[in-house]
């Protein structure tokens, strides 16, 4: 086949064309196997300067109130339910009768021992009479051998022994008569009556009381206060708080009592606080809402709440020193919206991460 020389000059081109369109193709493919280069861009976080002092803030706890003194009266002997003076919501005084049991047993019983009584008191006084007949007629030489006086005196120490055990056998007797009649042991309310008259009741059963008695004029506020807080305090501070009962009614108190042990499980101190409650308006078992105004604690360092890391694991902040981070572990204390009590190996003057995260490695 013969070609001319513009049919040579056209394929000439086509080459040409294809050569380049192939050869671009290729050092495509090779730029994209060349390994990329990563950024790297460095992150800027805000700073904190860690600040001496506390942080005062209100801290609200919840509390219950409980009366004074209460106590479940069961009773003490087994016998039936003659008669009962109260019910629910009667207010009675210390030492009133507030129900009488019978037991027809216990009389016959008293009655015996009392007859015992009578017996060797009678055989004392016999006895004793013998012995100082006894004792005048040996002033005669030979009247009464020494035995015989002996004899007489041994047998009036016997009787005298017996007669002290019957009277404390009658006496005993006595007192579980006087068991017979339920007195109140302080003054308060009735708050729960579960005996009516007629019933027979056990001194072995201890399921469900006779009566509930509790002193209601004055009350106990339990709370318990967190360990931190709890050593700022001391008795007879004047705390406050609120009942749902009553609302934005506020109600004082002093501390009373303090437990001076710190629990375990919850890190809290109980304390009590005397509440007057004459006027009756509050009720035992009436949950409140006490309000603490903290100072805070005067050792603490300070620095953003956002600048402490909670996890299921620790507390902890970022520290920069030197160019370089570290975790520090903390407890904190009181807190407000912006700042935060801590407490660890950290110094005043110290530079944190303000808003830091578990995230931050």
């Amino acid at each position: 086949m013969v070609f001319n020389r513009s049919q040579n000059m056209k394929y000439a081109f086509c080459f040409i064309a294809l050569f380049t369109i192939i050869a671009s193709c290729a050092d495509k493919k090779m730029e994209d196997k060349k390994p990329t280069e990563k950024k790297v861009e460095s992150t800027q976080y805000p700073m904190a300067t860690v600040e001496k002092g506390g942080v005062a803030t209100i801290i609200k706890l919840p509390a219950k109130l409980a009366a004074f003194e209460e106590v479940s009266i069961f009773p003490k002997m087994n016998g039936y339910v003659k008669s009962v003076a109260v019910d629910i919501g009667s207010k009675v005084s210390k030492g009133a009768v507030l129900m009488t049991l019978e037991a027809p047993e216990l009389l016959q019983a008293e009655t015996q021992a009392h007859e015992k009584l009578i017996r060797a008191q009678s055989d004392l006084a016999i006895d004793k009479e013998r012995y100082d007949r006894l004792v005048e007629a040996s002033k005669t030489a030979g009247a009464v051998s020494t035995f015989e006086i002996s004899s007489i005196k041994a047998k009036v120490d016997a009787d005298n022994a017996i007669c002290n055990a019957e009277t404390a056998n009658w006496q005993m007797q006595q007192t579980m008569l006087d068991y017979l009649k339920v007195t109140a042991p302080f003054s308060g309310i009735i708050t729960e009556r579960n005996i009516h008259e007629g019933a027979l009741v056990s001194a072995a059963s201890k399921d469900k009381p006779m009566l509930e008695l509790k002193q209601i004029d004055k009350l106990r506020l339990e709370v318990d206060i967190p360990e931190a807080i709890a050593a700022g305090l001391k008795i007879r501070d004047t705390i406050s708080f609120y009942v749902s009962a009553y609302p934005g009614k506020k109600i004082m108190g002093n501390i009373a009592r303090r437990s001076n042990n710190v629990s375990l499980q919850f890190r809290s101190e109980r304390m009590e606080i005397d509440v007057n409650n004459t006027n009756g308006v509050l009720r035992p078992g009436m949950f409140a809402e006490v309000v603490l105004n903290s100072k805070g604690n005067a050792t603490a360092l300070t620095v953003p709440k956002t600048a402490v890391v909670t996890s299921t694991e620790r507390k902890y902040v970022l520290l920069m020193k030197e160019g370089k981070m570290s975790k520090v572990d903390v407890s904190t204390g009181n807190e407000t919206v912006t700042k935060i009590e801590i407490f660890g190996n950290l110094q005043v003057g110290d530079t944190v991460i303000a808003s830091a995260s578990d995230e931050i490695k």
